[in-house]
């Protein structure tokens, strides 16, 4: 398990981070995002020992993080640390012998990658002459070819298109399956949804949320519903009910508390026919809104639920 326990970052006046503590276990894919400025590429950095903590400690399997485990962390920033003059093979041959591998095996593992991410075929490029989504792809290459223990990846998916993203979500489900703890921050938090076992969300420094998209709508202290088919204004003045939005006959509804939503169902087949009665199951959009920005209304009921 890699834990980051209590940690807080100054730099001068600016709190960066305070008292940080979250857990990515093996096999577990961990979406962090925050907002630009928000502190997560300073927690990452200070996990590979970029940057020191003013408190708090870094730990894998029980242990502190010392330069030997930094050696087996694949690490992907989000500006690109590559070499722009330098051909591809001979670039990850060379970070692949840094970490420690032979030879052969470096050589082995760098075919192995570029394979899989579709740039077995540039190997003698220089890096400068590559799209950036080839850079992109080349960079994970990077953090891969040493056969890591654990996964740190700064916005890996910036700048990638579709089918790029597919490959590197296969990677990451497929180091995950290996038991390998990943961790990644991304700003599409559509993706961030989809791919990851729980998510941490990290506002001015601090921890607002740790959990699983499940876990994370329980907290929810609204229930919404909506509703399709009652003509406008069905809902108005309805005991125990408040419209959240209204656009012709779609509303979303919010239950306060106490409120049968049985009784609601009969109030609506009351006014007209209902052909949509379901809870609405917020995307990752809407949580992170709920604890970063809780003045920003929810989406338009128009929008497909997230079911």
């Amino acid at each position: 398990m890699l834990e980051i326990k209590g940690v807080s970052k100054r730099f001068g006046p600016v709190r960066a981070l305070d008292d940080v503590t979250f857990a990515v276990q093996p096999g577990e894919v961990f979406g962090f995002v925050g907002s630009n400025g928000a502190g997560k590429t300073t927690t990452m950095r200070i996990v590979l020992g970029v940057l020191t903590a003013d408190a708090g400690e870094v730990r894998w399997k029980g242990a502190a993080v010392d330069a030997d485990l930094r050696r087996r962390i694949g690490y992907m920033p989000e500006e690109r640390g590559l070499y722009p003059k330098m051909k591809v093979g001979e670039q990850l041959t060379y970070l692949a012998r840094l970490h420690g591998l032979g030879p052969a095996d470096a050589a082995a593992a760098v075919r192995r990658w570029t394979e899989v991410l579709g740039v077995g075929h540039r190997l003698r490029d220089e890096v400068q002459k590559l799209s950036l989504g080839n850079q992109q792809r080349v960079q994970l290459a990077a953090a891969l070819v040493h056969d890591p223990e654990v996964l740190v990846l700064d916005e890996p998916f910036s700048g990638l298109d579709p089918s790029a993203v597919e490959v590197m979500s296969g990677v990451l489900r497929d180091k995950a399956a290996d038991g390998v703890p990943v961790i990644f921050s991304s700003h599409q938090l559509e993706l961030v949804e989809r791919l990851s076992d729980r998510v941490g969300i990290i506002s001015d420094g601090r921890m607002v949320a740790v959990g699983s998209v499940a876990e994370l709508r329980d907290r929810r202290r609204s229930t919404d519903i909506d509703v399709v088919g009652p003509p406008a204004g069905w809902a108005d003045g309805l005991p125990g009910v408040a419209v959240v939005h209204s656009a012709g006959t779609a509303s979303r509804i919010r239950l306060l508390d106490g409120t049968d939503d049985q009784d609601v169902l009969r109030a609506a087949l009351a006014a007209g026919p209902v052909h949509e009665f379901h809870r609405w199951n917020p995307p990752l959009t809407a949580l992170y809104r709920d604890v970063v920005q809780p003045d920003v209304p929810d989406g338009d009921p128009t929008e497909r639920p997230t079911r």
